[in-house]
């Protein structure tokens, strides 16, 4: 309102305004007036002549602003403006708030009080050794191949100080002698420091790649503060949740699969909740209206709070998230660092991670070597100036138990991840019998990429013509998915779902009659929370008993509901989905294709994400130059909270 009530408008003010609402749309909570900055993602030409327009020089900008009356100072904020200057860097107010509200809360955490010694023996027991599992993962191998399998299940560092010719002669006779002869201080399990790091903090992220196990190490985590608290006469009451119904799904499923194989009480097992839910759901949406039914003034009622796939979420729902919580509340953050931000602005988890990577306090050091039994001081580097609370907050899992160096998925995603465009260049002709890569630019390559999808998209089609249970119908669906950067053109989601959609028809899997038929795949794309469909969510069309086009779902809890077409929210066709779309999920055949020219949108970030959906093949359709040009080419978003973390 108060950039309307000047009589004589300030066209630096009008035109800084809109620039911060662009950055916004970009997924920046700010605008950077250091030097060197541009306008509306212009290049530094195209800039400069709308600058120029203006006849205020580009250096005179920050001191012009602060002059003005509907542009806030950092640290006043007692009367809110428009617009707040927060040294270098332009917000509109109400982001200003947010991105220190999430500061605030996160240096506010503290240690947690933990009786060391009882923790200490429930960790040694979580993580007891199962050998039994060890010595099956050896059979039939070579001694190299054994040895490889113990250095990897056992998370052995020191290598070259044990007897191996001993080890491997007990490997398959006497597992009692392998605990002397391999012992913990020889080992380093990040997930059990993980565990204890979290047990000691009210506010703890655990961050880690694919199969770095995050799931497995929040549920001995949970099982860990689920006993301390029966020992106490106080269980916590525990609430596990993800951005989107997709997300919350996946962790559904892992923390069942883990739960079956914790090494706890049925007492304790049965505490820890098995369903997850959406994050939306748990703050409660108000239909039609801004915020949540949980917020500062009716907090959440819960003792401990797991969030998943926690790099999807936006600075503003994190900040509604943190005011929610009670004061007595955990906060624990799942989340891959390295993966895509969140589509609004911000990339809380990337700039939490970033501040809290400066290594642990001695403190900290300490209790963990008490809990764990385990010395960090050789491999965590000693903390620097950083603050305390966050650094003190971070594990990171090292260590993938899925994608080890024999995995060309796993190559691909570290050497993308780190720009290493050495093995980059080398690593499709390398022998890995789980990645590929074909050129897009030709005809034969795009034929190619849509016969595979149609074989692929075969088998989920021939269990509709069957009858089959929509339960095994999704379940093979869901095996295979097409992963695009683009939504428009032939290499987006809107030339490949009509390609696909027009191959299958010809090869009669599919009758196209209009918008719907039997097998069409659709995506959800707007929360629907009365019908409890939500952003991300697969539905596959089939037929009921009356012959009527129904659309099937499956839930968290493994339930199926159909709803008419007539019902469903915003939704579209899903034989590709974007990359950023797929985030929370996982399939065990991957098709990525990315554009035949380079694209802004091409980063690092996506490419790592669209790489490491794929568990168990992955057929890249790209040029080599533009992913090249991806691992070059890491997003930056705009924002204050790692300055603000590390202050």
């Amino acid at each position: 309102a108060k950039l309307n009530d000047s009589l004589d408008p300030d066209p630096l003010l009008t035109l800084a305004a809109a620039n911060v609402s662009f950055e916004l749309g970009q997924g920046n909570v700010c605008m950077s007036l250091a030097s060197g900055f541009t306008l509306f993602g212009l290049d530094e030409q195209e800039s400069a002549t709308l600058m120029d327009t203006l006849a205020i020089p580009k250096h005179q900008w920050l001191s012009r602003l602060q002059g003005t009356h509907v542009v806030g100072a950092r640290g006043e904020g007692n009367e809110p403006t428009p617009l707040v200057l927060d040294g270098e860097r332009l917000y509109l107010y109400r982001y200003w708030q947010y991105e220190r509200n999430v500061a605030d809360f996160l240096k506010g955490r503290s240690s947690e009080t933990l009786d060391t010694d009882e923790a200490f023996s429930i960790l040694q027991r979580l993580f007891q050794r199962d050998y039994h599992f060890v010595v099956q993962q050896c059979k039939g191998q070579s001694e190299a191949g054994q040895k490889a399998e113990l250095i990897k299940w056992l998370d052995i560092e020191s290598v070259d100080t044990l007897d191996w010719p001993a080890i491997l002669g007990s490997l398959h006779h006497r597992t009692d002698t392998l605990d002397s002869l391999i012992p913990e201080s020889a080992c380093l399990n990040w997930q059990k420091i993980a565990v204890a790091l979290a047990a000691s903090r009210s506010f703890s992220v655990i961050s880690g790649g694919p199969g770095t196990g995050k799931t497995t190490t929040v549920t001995r985590l949970l099982a860990l503060l689920t006993e301390l608290g029966l020992k106490r006469g106080s269980p916590p009451d525990i609430k596990l949740v993800a951005p989107t119904g997709k997300a919350a799904a996946r962790l559904t499923e892992s923390i069942g699969g883990a739960l079956a194989k914790i090494n706890c009480s049925e007492t304790v097992r049965d505490r820890i909740p098995a369903q997850a839910g959406t994050l939306h759901r748990l703050l409660g949406v108000i239909p039609g209206k801004p915020g949540f039914v949980h917020n500062k003034n009716n907090r959440l009622h819960l003792d401990i709070l797991v969030v998943d796939e926690a790099s999807m979420i936006d600075l503003p729902l994190m900040s509604h998230l943190l005011e929610a919580l009670p004061d007595h509340a955990r906060l624990i953050l799942l989340g891959d660092r390295d993966q895509l931000s969140s589509v609004e602005a911000g990339s809380v988890l990337g700039d939490i991670c970033a501040a809290a990577s400066f290594g642990y306090s001695n403190e900290q050091r300490n209790l963990l070597a008490r809990l764990t039994g385990q010395d960090l001081y050789s491999v965590e580097p000693a903390q620097t100036d950083a603050n305390q609370a966050v650094s003190d907050s971070l594990c990171l899992l090292r260590k993938s138990y899925r994608f080890d160096a024999h995995s060309g998925i796993g190559s691909l995603a570290k050497a993308v991840n780190t720009n290493d465009l050495r093995s980059l260049k080398s690593i499709f002709t390398s022998g890995f019998d789980d990645i590929e890569r074909f050129s897009i630019a030709t005809e034969s390559g795009y034929q190619r990429l849509i016969q595979q999808s149609v074989e692929a998209y075969q088998h989920y089609l021939e269990l509709i013509q069957q009858k089959t249970e929509p339960q095994q119908i999704l379940a093979a669906f869901n095996r295979f998915q097409v992963l695009c950067a683009l939504r428009e053109g032939p290499y987006g989601i809107s030339g490949l779902n009509e390609a696909i959609e027009k191959a299958l028809q010809q090869k009669g899997l599919i009758e196209v009659t209009g918008q719907w038929y039997e097998g069409r795949p659709v995506l959800i794309t707007r929360n629907d929370h009365g019908l409890g469909l939500y952003n991300g969510d697969i539905g596959i069309t089939i037929r009921d008993s009356n012959g009527q086009l129904r659309i099937a779902f499956q839930f968290p809890d493994k339930q199926v509901s159909q709803f008419l077409p007539s019902r469903l929210p915003e939704h579209e066709t899903v034989f590709a989905m974007t990359i950023h779309k797929s985030q929370g999920s996982e399939f065990a055949d991957v098709v990525m294709v990315l554009p035949d020219q380079d694209s802004p949108i091409i980063t690092r970030e996506l490419v790592y994400t669209g790489i490491t959906r794929a568990k168990s093949k992955l057929t890249l359709f790209a040029e080599m130059d533009i992913l090249l040009q991806a691992a070059k080419s890491p997003t930056k978003r705009q924002s204050g909270l790692y300055q603000r973390l590390v202050q």
